[in-house]
């Protein structure tokens, strides 16, 4: 009897222990589930201005700490549409998708191929009272391929060909740059001295045709993978003087001969009258460039007349 009574006096005591015990570690527990830095909280490491090109998928990255058992929402700022909550899309906009991997912190929100209209300002929310949220600013560019230079080209021939092509407001540096003729992508194959040399981090891309033949007279297009492409004429010209060629802009005021500027107010076009005489400084050259505007050539041909009779 005595051995029972002791029994259950030490399991009782052992009783009143651990349940103190578990009491004290529960409201710790509470204690510290209350405090602040244990609530959700945004992670301001994620880039907040992101700039997408037209056709490219946007990501924008919200980072949520502490979240617990609550929800993430993407709002669109103009007009306080509900795009997703959780991993569910809330829009008819099947472009707009919320990804979360399980376990992480982050809530992205992808726009497959955005449009300039998709710019603007989207929240990243959390179901909690008060609510929280980030903003987070999406641009939209078109990015745009430029050959640097006129959109007509003369070169003589058996110089070399030498085209540049940028990609212009693109955010990221493309994957690649294509260089096409007519239609067709550059053949290397077809002929010796073809090169290109393509830097991505200047997203830059040259192509190099040595030793210009007639055949290789075409229209060359720049196409980079998410850029909209550029295009430009080459005419091959045998013999050593070219005739006149017409590009560029035609306010211009200026001819320029082997990188020699002439003024139409200059000495050499006055009264009307073209004096031919500068002409012999460079007349022999072998790289003989005349480029003529329309302003300029209209010009001319009112000169013809008078030219006829100079030196009479």
């Amino acid at each position: 009897m005595e051995t029972r009574i002791g029994l259950l006096g030490l399991f009782f005591y052992y009783f009143v222990l651990i349940s103190t015990a578990l009491n004290i570690i529960s409201g710790e527990v509470q204690s510290y589930w209350e405090q602040p830095f244990a609530q959700p909280y945004f992670d301001n490491s994620t880039k907040r201005e992101i700039t997408a090109t037209v056709g490219q998928s946007a990501l924008l990255h919200c980072r949520v700490r502490n979240l617990g058992d609550r929800a993430v929402s993407w709002i669109r700022k103009r007009d306080l549409h509900i795009l997703t909550v959780g991993i569910l899309t809330y829009t008819n906009d099947q472009r707009f998708q919320s990804l979360h991997t399980e376990g992480s912190d982050e809530w992205t929100l992808r726009i497959t191929s955005p449009q300039p209209r998709d710019s603007g300002t989207y929240e990243c929310q959390v179901s909690m009272e008060p609510k929280i949220s980030q903003a987070f600013r999406l641009n939209v560019v078109v990015s745009k391929a430029k050959i640097l230079g006129n959109s007509e080209l003369f070169i003589k021939s058996g110089s070399d060909i030498n085209l540049t092509c940028v990609a212009l407001q693109s955010p990221a540096p493309p994957s690649f740059i294509y260089w096409y003729k007519g239609g067709r992508v550059v053949n290397y194959s077809q002929r010796g001295g073809i090169s290109v040399l393509t830097e991505r981090q200047t997203k830059t891309s040259k192509l190099v045709i040595a030793r210009a033949m007639p055949s290789d007279s075409g229209n060359y297009t720049c196409s980079p993978s998410s850029s909209d492409s550029a295009s430009v004429v080459v005419h091959v010209i045998n013999g050593e003087q070219p005739a006149a060629m017409q590009h560029g802009n035609s306010s211009a005021n200026s001819i320029l001969i082997n990188n020699r500027s002439f003024s139409r107010r200059g000495r050499h076009l006055r009264r009307g009258v073209l004096d031919l005489g500068w002409l012999g400084h460079v007349g022999g050259s072998k790289n003989l460039i005349l480029s003529l505007t329309s302003s300029w050539f209209c010009w001319l041909l009112k000169s013809i007349g008078p030219l006829g009779g100079y030196g009479r």
